[in-house]
């Protein structure tokens, strides 16, 4: 289905039957964008970000499983998730440069651990914990929080992730309640136990696995967020043979495309 301003609505089938929407931009080399939690394709970040591309590239965002126009067949495994990319990467052609945007990149490195079709990797703060700085999770998080789920306890699933994973202030989220786009994130709250899944326990550095992937990749931070994040980046890209990292300056965990699209453009243009 052909969209506003020449971007194509498709669907691809991953390997357990379950229908991947994403909507693809542009043409040139194929680029495939892996967003973050309670992300969808038409979030302004992915949105904007595909189009910023669109020129150079044929661009190819998605809802990951559980979202958006996506299906989710139960049951939920990592391994699910890495065949929903590769179902989008045979769509643009069998090989796309994949970026990831923060457990999204965490996808991407797993993907890439698995999938050859994937040739480059630009990663935005994957958030993985690599001292004592980072907020303590348990383990078993993606468990406890999909227990939550199965007892309907989706608005408490949000507030855990929000407060424990994301390190938005308690009384933040609890303000966020009568905001309108808390029902969204009630209605994906499943999928947060998703991403706790794709993290790992406790979030750890998975070094060794990474060591493995052979592929050009860029590892790119904010200035101005967690200290633990750009430590994360930096061990991320230590454990990435060859792999480039940068400090993009005045830049959250809630990048800008402005800040990230020229970084991206550049890194896949010379690539």
């Amino acid at each position: 289905m052909l969209g506003a301003a020449g971007v194509l609505s498709g669907t691809a089938v991953s390997a357990d039957g379950t229908p991947i929407a994403y909507d693809r931009y542009g043409s040139g080399p194929a680029v495939v964008l892996v967003a973050g939690a309670m992300m969808e394709r038409a979030h302004p970040t992915m949105a904007g970000l595909a189009e910023a591309l669109a020129p150079w590239f044929t661009v190819f965002s998605y809802d990951r499983r559980g979202r958006g126009g996506s299906g989710d067949i139960a049951p939920y495994a990592v391994e699910r998730e890495v065949e929903d990319l590769a179902a989008v990467i045979a769509a643009a052609g069998g090989s796309a440069k994949v970026f990831g945007g923060s457990s999204g990149a965490a996808l991407a490195l797993e993907a890439a651990t698995r999938l050859p079709g994937v040739t480059e990797l630009a990663l935005w703060e994957p958030p993985y914990h690599v001292d004592d700085s980072a907020p303590p999770l348990p383990d078993d998080f993606a468990e406890q929080l999909a227990a939550l789920v199965a007892a309907g306890r989706r608005d408490t699933v949000v507030e855990r992730f929000m407060v424990e994973a994301a390190e938005v202030p308690a009384e933040a989220v609890a303000g966020m309640r009568a905001e309108p786009f808390w029902a969204a994130a009630e209605a994906t709250a499943h999928t947060l136990a998703y991403e706790a899944a794709v993290m790992g326990p406790g979030n750890a550095l998975p070094a060794a696995r990474l060591a493995g992937i052979d592929r050009p990749a860029l590892v790119l931070n904010g200035e101005d967020s967690p200290a633990w994040m750009r430590r994360a980046g930096a061990a991320v890209a230590a454990a990435l043979p060859g792999a480039v990292h940068r400090v993009l300056e005045e830049q959250t965990h809630a990048v800008t495309v402005e800040a990230l699209a020229p970084e991206l453009l550049e890194f896949f243009v010379r690539g």
